[in-house]
């Protein structure tokens, strides 16, 4: 033990160890415009813009932010789906000496109020449809300035005159913000000529670049600190990983959320650090995306599985050509066998399974891509630099192959810990690793495997789901009395939420009621697609309800359930 026995796995063109550029994040932009100044590094909906006019706007909101009384280390938020604007805004951010906290379009009210507060950010960057649920929480926030932007303003013509038109259908509404005050339209401040930018001198080990926010062991989201090395260095082992990609050449989908720390560092600091082409989707429909593939020839995909099945799973699937698709990492949930070799056969590229965590910017380990050994559920080896164990629950010993135990990791691409929460910090941060919270075991290969989670958490589509603020949620209803929530297998999302719920006497609520009631509070993501009413549920000696008990049954009825549909198709 002690021993990386997964490098002897490594083909010869992936380093055992990497160098690292000893410059923060947006140097990468300032580098790359510099040698592809012309190469196109964004399209959108039929409209290029290339490295140097990216980093033109990057100067200039940079300069605005400073105007604002932005300095180094304040935070800034950015609430956008994949458009052109949200790769300005995060470069931006971080050329202005800020650091980005990346917000979640589909956040409600209750849960933004909560992150703007944890993260004290005292800007946003933020769509026009979503400024009225902006405005209705500067108040109780640091906020003090308000950018807003619109899909429109990265559309080409005639497009950009056309989507105000299907907005208003879609929306019932056309929002209009005015330039003024504290609110600031991104359209008028890019067609500014760039002020003068303030350079600061950056520790990057130390410097956080970035807050992240996951949930945690007390419910309640908190800010993960990834530092410029964190994330750079990440980027540079997925860099490594994809050996046969070409420096300026590559074409990636930008179709994972870039406000999710996958998308953030697979596609967009990877392509702007290496002088790819993103392609970016806002959101994901089977249809476009598979138009979007035909038409506009992507070699890399990073994606999830749910976005690998949506597409296998479209009736007319045959009609696409996806065969300029090389490369696809899949991350935020375990990879079925049967999806890899399906798609494999429909692309001709390589589909591969890979794991990480909010807290390792994220990619810890992957199967190889070309050439070497792939094991079937398994989440490969770790990348270069990257050290693996598993431990002990018993004894925190490190375990020998095969016995299973938490999954540790250590790396540069480990965060500096939780934002405000140095206790929570030190459960997680030991001795130099970060344990993960997920139960496996490693094989004599060096190949992990992940068998159960520690955590309570849902991955549900490639989105984490927390039980607790759920939960928290169903309590404030005033029919509930007790609330579990647990992650159910789903064949589609992988999980899916479900509530066990128990009412106060004399009192009950229908599913349809319990749904509106939690959309008010949650994103759409959260809400349980699954109720059950009981009149009790399983508890410890001392109480505490009993998750895991659920979850157990559930896998005994599904696997009954499986059982049973296989008699019948007999």
């Amino acid at each position: 033990m002690g021993k990386k026995i997964w490098l002897k796995q490594y083909p010869p063109e992936i380093p055992d160890t990497l160098e690292y550029r000893k410059v923060p994040i947006h140097e990468g932009l300032i580098q790359t415009a510099s040698e592809f100044p012309d190469r196109s590094s964004i399209h959108f909906m039929g409209r290029e813009m290339n490295f140097a006019a990216l980093l033109v706007d990057v100067r200039k909101l940079a300069a605005y932010l400073q105007s604002l009384g932005i300095r180094k280390g304040d935070r800034v938020a950015v609430m956008l789906p994949n458009i052109p604007q949200a790769v300005i805004s995060y470069y931006g951010i971080l050329l202005a000496g800020g650091t980005v906290v990346q917000t979640n379009p589909t956040y409600t009210e209750r849960e933004l109020e909560y992150q703007m507060k944890d993260s004290g950010a005292k800007a946003i960057i933020t769509l026009n449809l979503l400024y009225p649920k902006v405005s209705k929480i500067l108040k109780m926030t640091d906020l003090e300035n308000v950018i807003v932007t619109a899909v429109k303003d990265a559309l080409p013509f005639p497009k950009n005159l056309l989507y105000p038109i299907i907005e208003k259908k879609k929306q019932g509404m056309i929002v209009s913000v005015k330039h003024g005050h504290n609110v600031h339209l991104l359209s008028k401040v890019l067609k500014q000529p760039a002020g003068s930018l303030v350079q600061y001198a950056y520790d990057i080990e130390e410097d956080i670049a970035l807050l992240q926010y996951t949930g945690g062991t007390t419910g309640f989201p908190k800010g993960v600190m990834l530092t410029h090395k964190n994330l750079t260095a990440n980027a540079a082992m997925c860099r490594a990983w994809l050996y046969k990609s070409k420096r300026g050449a590559e074409v990636v989908l930008g179709l994972l959320p870039f406000f999710h720390v996958y998308g953030m560092t697979a596609v967009m600091i990877l392509s702007v650090m290496e002088g790819h082409k993103m392609v970016l989707l806002p959101k994901f429909d089977t249809e476009a995306t598979l138009k979007t593939i035909q038409k506009l020839r992507p070699t890399l995909f990073p994606g999830a599985p749910t976005i690998y099945i949506g597409l296998l799973n479209h009736p007319e699937l045959e009609k696409y050509d996806l065969s300029s698709i090389d490369s696809c990492i899949s991350g935020s949930a375990p990879l079925p066998q049967e999806v890899q070799q399906k798609f494999e056969q429909v692309t001709g590229g390589k589909l591969v399974e890979g794991y990480g965590l909010t807290e390792s910017s994220p990619v810890t380990h992957a199967n190889f891509l070309w050439g070497q050994k792939r094991v079937p559920g398994s989440i490969g080896v770790p990348w270069p630099d990257t050290d693996s164990a598993v431990f002990s629950l018993e004894t925190g010993e490190e375990l020998p192959p095969g016995e299973i135990g938490e999954i540790a990791v250590k790396g540069p691409q480990v965060m500096k810990g939780y934002w405000k929460r140095p206790e929570e910090t030190e459960q997680v941060l030991r001795d130099g690793w970060l344990y993960t919270g997920d139960l496996g075991y490693m094989d004599e290969d060096g190949f992990f495997y992940v068998v159960d989670r520690k955590k309570d958490m849902i991955i549900a589509g490639g989105f984490n789901i927390y039980p607790r603020e759920v939960e928290e949620v169903l309590y404030e209803h005033p029919a509930v009395q007790e609330a579990v929530i647990a992650g159910v297998p789903d064949p589609y999302r992988g999980e899916t939420v479900k509530a066990y719920i128990v009412f106060k006497a004399g009192m009950s609520a229908t599913e349809e009621e319990l749904n509106a009631f939690t959309r008010k509070h949650l994103a759409g993501y959260k809400v349980p697609r699954l109720y059950e009413f009981r009149s009790e549920l399983p508890k410890t000696a001392v109480g505490k309800i009993l998750r895991r008990a659920l979850v157990n049954e559930e896998k005994v009825r599904s696997k009954a359930a499986a059982e049973n549909a296989d008699i019948d198709s007999a």
